[in-house]
């Protein structure tokens, strides 16, 4: 991520708390900096700052010892016998009011992390050893294998099952993001297991590729095999709102599944012109890859339920298994964001496919409405939701004769009677009573398909249009006309 001075000003202000510690460090690193990258790991991930004080007026960090500070960390939490687990963490410089502050990011962890072998956790007055706390120790344990099914070990899974063609892919965009990253040198194993991608199960005490490694870089048939219901439906429907005008089923690795997933929005969204400052910025980009990693990084995999993106005329709806911590709209100023799994999360940070937790949810709602008109909507629940609103060139295709023939261009007698017996929310069975039809296919194409691509009628559960609960409405726009019509 890139950070800046006003960001590490707005931290200062704050001060330290449950996910903000301030380490002074001028020369080298304090060693309890490593206590804290533990306790932020098994508590909800936080901010480290080097080079404050604890009052957090800012001494700064030496200058000449930066780069091997830097080095020391990024060395030291990559060890095993300092840090198990072993992580990657990225270290940032900032400069604030002209002296060197180092920025460090810990995600909330999915598993259990040790410090030279003593456990930590977090609270608001600081990191706190619970190692020989067996109750605190057993509940944290608890809490990691109740909340990440990520981290389900496949000890039949070993390296040699994975694509090693997907693992050396991601080694390239590290070496792109710095060259001197740890894992551009390191085997696959060794990546994984920095990665937290291969584990041991802390019951059977067996080693094996984890559910995240797997849906990474194993092959479509072993992705299958660990999670049936995988797969990622994109529907365009603009034309064919009963069916579908074009569709993409991804039913593969994780990293493919976010080329597709954009792949099939550049195809069918437009890409208008946006000038911010003197850069031209693309918001389609900027916006769908939020959404894109959105999908496949705070999926919970455990569900039977598959992921959908539907591009419909003004709107993209994105469908999504979630394992919910509220229920509702989200709103912006008092979201408190919550990783779903911080492992797949981590590690998409890492090849530079996503943003830190909350800040991507932040892009999306600043670029969402300069790009639709509108604010974007992310709904918490069962299934989390996201709604976001796109420009489009020239009126709906579904209203233009010479794309759809059955669509009538203007507001004929069938549909206007259809209007006048519909009160509140209609099956198809009961507006065909009403109407004393019994052709369907005459239904359909006379009133039903013209009302909805006229829109003066509308589904009530639209990602559904086959539904057997499926009811029609009358629009806005059907109001105004029925009233027009008296």
């Amino acid at each position: 991520m890139v950070i800046n001075e006003q960001q590490i000003l707005y931290l200062l202000r704050a001060g330290e708390g449950i996910t903000t510690e301030f380490k002074t460090c001028r020369n080298q690193l304090n060693r309890d900096v490593y206590e804290s990258v533990c306790a932020f790991l098994n508590r909800h991930g936080g901010t480290i700052l080097l080079g404050v004080k604890d009052s957090g007026g800012i001494q700064g960090v030496d200058s000449d010892a930066v780069e091997q500070i830097k080095k020391d960390f990024v060395t030291a939490i990559n060890n095993p016998q300092k840090l198990t687990p072993a992580t990657y963490l990225a270290v940032d410089t900032v400069e604030v009011k002209e002296k060197t502050v180092l920025h460090i990011y810990v995600p909330e962890s999915s598993q259990v992390h040790r410090c030279n072998g003593r456990i930590y956790d977090r609270n608001e007055d600081g990191d706190f050893d619970i190692t020989d706390q067996t109750i605190q120790v057993a509940r944290l344990y608890q809490r990691k294998d109740a909340s990440f099914s990520e981290n389900k070990v496949y000890p039949w899974i070993q390296v040699d099952d994975l694509r090693a063609d997907l693992i050396e892919k991601c080694r390239n965009y590290v070496r792109i993001k710095d060259n001197d990253h740890p894992w551009a040198g390191m085997g696959d194993l060794q990546l994984l297991k920095s990665a937290q991608l291969y584990l041991t199960d802390q019951i059977t005490r067996e080693s094996g590729v984890t559910l995240a490694g797997a849906m990474l870089f194993a092959p479509d048939q072993i992705i299958l095999q660990v999670c049936p219901a995988h797969r990622t439906d994109l529907i365009l429907r603009k034309v064919n709102v009963d069916r579908y005008d074009d569709r993409d089923l991804v039913r593969t690795n994780l990293l493919d599944s976010y080329d597709r997933i954009l792949a099939f929005i550049k195809k069918h969204l437009p890409d208008p012109f946006y000038l911010e400052g003197i850069e031209r910025r693309s918001l389609r980009d900027i916006i769908f890859r939020e959404v894109a990693s959105n999908m496949l990084i705070h999926r919970e995999y455990a569900s039977g339920e598959s992921a959908r993106l539907i591009i419909e005329y003004g709107q993209v709806t994105t469908y999504n298994a979630n394992r919910p911590h509220g229920f509702g709209v989200l709103i912006p100023e008092t979201f408190a964001p919550f990783a779903k799994n911080p492992t797949l999360g981590a590690f998409f940070r890492e090849i530079d496919r996503a943003d830190e937790l909350g800040s991507g949810m932040r892009k999306m709602m600043l670029y969402g409405k300069k790009y639709g008109e509108a604010d974007p909507q992310l709904i918490e629940g069962d299934l989390f939701r996201m709604i976001i609103k796109v420009p489009e060139f020239g009126g709906n295709p579904a209203n233009t004769p010479e794309v759809t023939p059955e669509v009538t261009p203007e507001v004929t007698p069938e549909v206007i009677k259809m209007l006048h017996v519909i009160a509140g929310e209609v099956s198809r069975s009961e507006l065909m009573n009403l109407l004393g039809l019994k052709d369907e296919k005459h239904f359909r194409e006379k009133y039903q398909q013209a009302g909805v691509n006229l829109g003066l009628i509308e589904m009530t559960i639209p990602d559904k249009p086959r539904s057997s609960k499926q009811k029609y409405r009358i629009t806005r726009k059907g109001k105004e006309i029925l009233e027009s019509s008296t």
